[in-house]
C-alpha cells in the first residue's frame, strides 16, 4: 500500500464511508500488526526472571532465546525452560494472535465466533479459552473479611462433548428427573464479602455438606468474619465446627433481610452468572469451575484489557 492508497483510506474514514464490519476488520488488522512484539514483551515483563519450574531454584541463568522468548537454565538441575514452562500456556502456538483472542474472552464470545474473528480452528479456540482461563485462575483466592454472605446455586449436570455417556442422552439440555436438589445437579458455592471480594467453588453433586464447606469455604474466611447464610443445617454445623460467628436468614419464611444482614449480594452474583452462562448453550460439568472463575474475573472488572489478562496469566503463581 503506497502513500496515495493510505490517503484514500484516511479520507474514507474521515467521511465515515466505511461500514461497521469494515471498521471492525480494519481495527483487527491494525491490532495484529503490532501484536507479535507486544505479546512477547508482555510475557517477558510479567514473568521477570522466573524460578525453575522443575526444582524451584530461584537462580537460573540466561541461556539463549527460542521462538522470541528468553530461555533459562537451572544451575541445580541443569534443565532449561522459558517463562511459559509449567503454565497452562506452555506449548501453545500462534502467539501473535493471543492478545486478539483475549479480547474475545473479555467479550465472552462463543467458541465459533472467537475462532472466526481470530482466524483459528474451532478446536484451537476451545483449547485457548480453557488454557487462558486456567492460567488466570492460578492466582490465590482472596481472603474474605467482615460480613461474608454465602449461598449455593445449582446447575444441571452435563456430559456435553463426552463420547461415552453413563446415562441416557437428554434432548435440548433436558431437565432433572426429580424435583428439588438431587445428585443430578452440580452445586456451585459462592461466598462474597461487602468489599465485593468473591470466591466460588464447584463442590460436587447434590446439596452442599458441612464437610465440603470446611474443605472449600474455611480456608478463605478470616477468623473474625460474620458468616450470613440461609437456614440450611449444613452452614450451622460448619460454623459450629469452624468456630465462626454465624447468622441465618430464613429465606423460606419470606425473610429477605434483618437490618444489614442479608444474602442479596451473593444471590445477585448467582443471577448475573446464570444470565451470562446462557449464551454458551450449556457447558459440560467438567469445565464448570472454569466458567464460574471466568465470570468472577469479568464481574470484578479488574482485568479489562487483553494485556492485563496476559500479564496475569503468565505471572508466577
Amino acid at each position: 500500500m503506497d502513500t496515495a492508497d493510505v490517503r484514500v483510506l484516511i479520507n474514507a474514514l474521515m467521511q465515515e464511508q466505511l461500514s461497521e464490519d469494515q471498521v471492525a476488520l480494519l481495527q483487527g488488522f491494525l491490532a495484529n500488526l503490532e501484536q507479535p512484539g507486544q505479546c512477547l514483551r508482555q510475557i517477558g515483563e510479567a514473568a521477570g526472571r522466573p524460578p525453575c519450574p522443575h526444582c524451584g531454584c530461584p537462580r537460573p541463568h540466561r541461556c539463549g532465546q527460542a521462538s522470541g522468548l528468553q530461555r533459562y537454565r537451572c544451575v541445580i538441575c541443569r534443565r532449561s525452560f522459558n517463562a511459559l514452562t509449567g503454565t497452562p500456556l506452555a506449548r501453545l502456538r500462534l502467539r501473535d494472535k493471543w492478545l486478539h483472542y483475549l479480547q474475545c474472552v473479555i467479550e465472552s464470545l462463543s467458541v465459533r465466533s472467537a475462532a472466526k474473528r481470530v482466524a483459528v480452528a474451532k478446536s484451537t479456540s476451545f483449547r485457548w479459552r480453557h488454557r487462558f482461563i486456567a492460567a488466570i485462575l492460578r492466582t490465590p483466592r482472596p481472603q474474605l473479611s467482615g460480613i461474608v454472605e454465602a449461598d449455593e446455586t445449582y446447575h444441571l449436570e452435563s456430559q456435553k462433548g463426552s463420547r461415552q455417556l453413563n446415562r441416557p442422552p437428554r434432548k435440548r439440555g433436558g431437565k432433572a428427573t426429580r424435583h428439588g436438589i438431587s445428585s443430578e445437579l452440580d452445586c456451585i458455592l459462592v461466598a462474597r464479602d461487602r468489599n465485593r471480594q468473591t470466591c466460588d467453588f464447584v463442590t460436587g453433586r447434590g446439596p452442599v455438606s458441612a464437610g465440603q464447606l470446611m474443605k472449600h469455604l474455611k480456608p478463605v474466611l478470616a477468623p473474625d468474619v460474620l458468616l450470613v447464610t440461609d437456614a440450611a443445617k449444613a452452614y450451622q454445623a460448619f460454623a459450629k465446627q469452624a468456630g465462626i460467628t454465624h447468622e441465618a436468614i430464613n429465606v423460606r419464611a419470606g425473610i429477605r433481610a434483618r437490618g444489614a444482614l442479608h444474602i442479596q449480594g451473593v444471590n445477585g452474583w448467582h443471577s448475573r452468572f446464570k444470565t451470562w452462562l446462557r449464551r454458551f448453550n450449556g457447558v459440560a460439568s467438567r469445565y464448570l469451575a472454569n466458567y464460574t472463575g471466568w465470570q468472577r474475573v469479568l464481574d470484578a472488572a479488574e482485568l479489562t484489557a487483553p494485556r492485563q489478562w496476559l500479564r496475569n496469566a503468565v505471572a508466577p503463581a
